[in-house]
């Protein structure tokens, strides 16, 4: 098992859930320290130091599940000049529980959102 935190399309009932639901072993509520910045279909995670959590779910899937989530994010390899996200391992803000999840190095000029959470902020963009 491969524990993946996601926080963006990859949720449970998102947009892009079904990358991953074929590989999905087990799905827990959790959250990291980060902030979210909004890319316009999709989030994007800058991590930071205990300023801001995010809200999401660790998942545990296979090593066909990683794969699939690999080319969703567009990443290649560690410092691959092609990679739009890197693949960073993390520890929960709260929870014992640490695993892989996809960042941006930098926000990129993005708009922060201003909670904690993609879906709620959807529902809010969509209100």
């Amino acid at each position: 098992m491969i524990s993946v935190f996601v926080y963006g399309t990859l949720l449970v009932g998102e947009s892009n859930h079904h990358v991953v639901s074929p590989y999905l072993l087990e799905v827990q509520p959790g959250a990291i320290f980060g902030r979210l910045y909004d890319v316009g279909p999709y989030p994007a995670l800058v991590l930071t130091d205990n300023e801001h959590k995010v809200e999401g779910e660790w998942i545990e899937v296979t090593e066909e599940g990683l794969a699939a989530m690999d080319i969703l994010e567009t990443y290649y390899s560690p410092g691959h000049a092609d990679n739009e996200y890197e693949r960073i391992w993390v520890k929960d803000a709260i929870l014992e529980k640490q695993g892989w999840v996809y960042c941006y190095p930098n926000p990129r000029g993005l708009p922060a959102i201003s909670g904690s959470s993609w879906k709620s902020h959807l529902h809010n963009k969509k209100a």
